[in-house]
């Protein structure tokens, strides 16, 4: 989508950030905002995916100490120098972030807030650390809506908003859980018609208070033949009918991954207050929008100056459902046969289905938030990984189980399965010794528990 006040100003001077599809190449003109890759078609194979390049030389690290992460950072984000260029002060911006983030603490009682990322001592203990290593939790289950989700959703709408895209066309989403009530939160304080396309399986509970947020939900079921998640599928059709990709998914919504890197953002900047030099960084995934954005993040604070290395990425996935196990193992056979790792990662872009394609049959998991059958964003986490010397991890339901009862026992923090799903894969880590008693590593807790108890 192309903002008016864009147009009408002739802006098409160079931008600090530009928009550029991993896929195909493609690079967004200075007036335009595409979610999606225009050149995308259906069954092309590319993995398009529109991704923030920041030039380096013209943005400089934020100094300020903002509670809001979306004001803090806000001058390393596209959509505001899209603002910037169409006339919006920087006072203006603000104000309206701030605007929309009282909207949002309206609906779900709080609005955005850096936080925490802390050293967890007793949860250190019990998984074996020494005094000298230790773990680190960023916990988001008192973030809005209680999970991440919502970063990467109100910094699309942020987007949609400063750049004066037209508010008359829906905005859409595929899921059937924590990403769908953080879109009815941000999509009802900003008074937007949301449409949600939920699995047959959703939780009854969930769909009742995305109807109560005033969300239009249809259940999908899945058809004879088809391949794919069916909401995810439905979705799609929406977004062809001219409803906006409002969802997690960087294939569908690039600027996702951008909202999302306020999280990374917070890891960089605590780590240079605490002086913390982390060694290994453990991330679940599903659908990818949050080890993507975590990684990205990380990179852009080492190229700016604000850490000096990077950890060692680790993806964490269930046994039952793991697609970006299956396609790091493809690269990684292909790398075993002398191919460099450019050359190998640049065919991925254009053979897609080749690396990433759907995991069937979708087996039930207790970490029921990261069972996508495919990983949208699995490129940006692969390049990660072999950048890093991280790898990708698979874990079981006991392992998934052990790992939440520690999370409850040794923090305050009450978080789900999904959420310590990436406990279970650094636990399995100190199970073989790849990480030693004295390392420094970090973990995500990313969603609350709603239904109390441990599983």
């Amino acid at each position: 989508m192309t903002s008016p006040a864009l147009r009408s100003s002739g802006a098409r001077r160079a931008l600090p950030s530009t928009l550029v599809c991993a896929g195909c190449g493609y690079r967004a003109p200075a007036g335009e905002l595409p979610l999606r890759c225009p050149n995308a078609r259906q069954g092309d194979d590319v993995d398009h995916v529109m991704r923030r390049v920041l030039d380096p030389n013209r943005v400089e690290w934020p100094a300020g100490g903002e509670a809001n992460p979306f004001i803090r950072y806000r001058t390393l984000f596209h959509w505001y120098h899209l603002a910037r260029a169409a006339g919006r002060s920087d006072s203006e911006i603000v104000d309206e972030i701030a605007r929309l983030d009282e909207r949002v603490a309206t609906v779900d009682g709080r609005g955005f807030l850096v936080t925490p990322f802390e050293r967890a001592a007793r949860l250190g203990e019990a998984a074996g650390f020494a005094d000298e290593g230790g773990v680190w939790v960023k916990d988001e289950t008192g973030n809005v809506s209680g999970t991440h989700k919502a970063r990467h959703l109100f910094g699309t709408l942020l987007a949609l908003n400063l750049t004066g895209a037209p508010r008359d066309r829906p905005l859409a989403i595929a899921s059937c859980g924590n990403a769908a009530l953080a879109a009815a939160v941000v999509a009802r304080a900003d008074g937007r018609e949301l449409h949600v396309f939920v699995p047959i399986e959703a939780d009854p509970l969930i769909v009742d208070r995305l109807e109560e947020l005033g969300a239009k939900v249809s259940i999908c079921e899945r058809s004879h033949g088809e391949s794919g998640d069916p909401s995810f599928l439905r979705m799609r059709e929406a977004v062809a009918r001219g409803a906006v990709p409002f969802t997690c998914q960087g294939s569908q919504n690039g600027l996702a991954i951008e909202g999302g890197l306020t999280l990374g953002y917070e890891i960089a900047d605590s780590m240079r207050e605490q002086q913390l030099t982390l060694e290994h960084l453990v991330i679940q995934v599903g659908g990818g929008a949050l080890a993507s954005s975590v990684i990205q993040a990380l990179g852009e604070a080492r190229q700016l100056g604000v850490i000096e290395r990077l950890p060692l990425a680790y993806a964490v996935q269930t046994a039952g459902v793991a697609p970006l196990v299956r396609a790091y193992r493809l690269v990684r056979d292909e790398l075993s046969q002398g191919r460099a790792a450019t050359d190998v990662l640049r065919e991925a872009t254009r053979r897609r289905s080749r690396y990433m394609r759907p995991w069937w049959p979708v087996r039930q998991s207790l970490a029921t938030g990261i069972l996508d059958d495919e990983t949208y964003d699995w490129l940006e986490i692969v390049r990660g990984m072999l950048a890093t010397g991280g790898r990708p991890l698979m874990v079981d339901e006991p392992a998934l189980r052990q790992a939440n009862r520690v999370a409850l026992e040794t923090t305050d923090i009450d978080v789900d399965p999904t959420g310590s799903a990436g406990l279970a894969g650094l636990l399995q880590l100190r199970d073989t010794a790849e990480i030693g008693r004295d390392e420094t590593s970090a973990v995500l807790f990313t969603g609350v528990n709603r239904t109390g108890g441990t599983p």
